[in-house]
């Protein structure tokens, strides 16, 4: 990998911490698309957990006294429920797959009726954010989308949505760090034999705590109503991205390419 490339990455960890940390989702996506350019999927699953680990949990720690912790129980124990489940199958996608789904999570996310889609404050339902949030984490990558879902119906305002949400995507990267290591070895994958150098994890943390840093500036100004404008209308731009992504390495495939 070119000292090139690592700026790019170098760039995009900034920017989707800054975006993660404005509006508590969209960055895992915009960064998960990027690393998978330069790296096999084994390998960038887990140096994009890395990164996000880093940035969530400087988050968390921005926000923390906003955090709802009845609601991170509930999402940890159906987390660990699909970790559990998932690592039976030990499946791993390929890049065009991981692309596709991440670019037809949003649409999948628009059918559910609003009136249907489930509310984070009820009993049980932050179970089955974690079962089914965690599941696309190890599938896709990214599952946050999904984890917003149960978040649209509730009270909570723009700061404890963040908070919350960003130490239940943490739970998730800790999900996704173990799955992909322990399938394609933690230690094989992060020795910087796979494209992404050792030295380059420090820059980047420091890179994806720097974005998360300034984002409560723009956050702060903010209104909930303009919070949930941006947040749909860049997750949007995002997935009309990967889905021409995915059919890009489809084409390759069936004419004899490489994904």
């Amino acid at each position: 990998m070119s000292y090139a490339d690592l700026a790019i990455i170098g760039a995009t960890i900034f920017a989707s911490s800054f975006f993660a940390g404005i509006f508590g989702l969209a960055g895992g996506m915009l960064l998960l698309g990027a690393l998978l350019v330069y790296l096999d999927v084994v390998t960038a699953m887990l140096v994009f957990s890395l990164i996000q680990l880093s940035s969530n949990g400087w988050r968390i720690l921005l926000w923390r006294r906003y955090v709802r912790l009845p609601i991170f129980y509930g999402y940890l124990a159906g987390g660990i429920v699909a970790f559990l489940a998932m690592r039976l199958v030990s499946y791993v996608p390929d890049k065009p797959t991981v692309y596709l789904t991440l670019g037809l999570v949003p649409w999948v996310v628009e059918l559910i009726p609003r009136n249907h889609r489930p509310h984070i404050e009820r009993r049980f339902v932050p179970v089955l954010s974690g079962l089914v949030t965690t599941t696309l984490h190890l599938i896709a990558g990214s599952g946050g989308l999904f984890l917003d879902v149960f978040f649209q119906k509730s009270k909570l305002d723009r700061r404890t949505t963040v908070a919350t949400k960003s130490l239940c995507q943490s739970a998730g990267h800790v999900f996704r760090l173990m799955y992909f290591g322990s399938v394609g070895g933690l230690a094989a994958s992060l020795d910087g034999s796979h494209g992404f150098p050792l030295w380059a994890y420090i820059p980047a943390i420091a890179f994806a705590i720097a974005g998360t840093s300034l984002a409560p500036l723009i956050l702060d100004r903010m209104t909930d109503d303009g919070f949930r404008t941006w947040t749909r209308r860049i997750i949007f731009f995002v997935s009309f991205t990967y889905l021409a992504r995915a059919a890009w390495l489809y084409w390759q495939v069936w004419h004899g390419g490489a994904a």
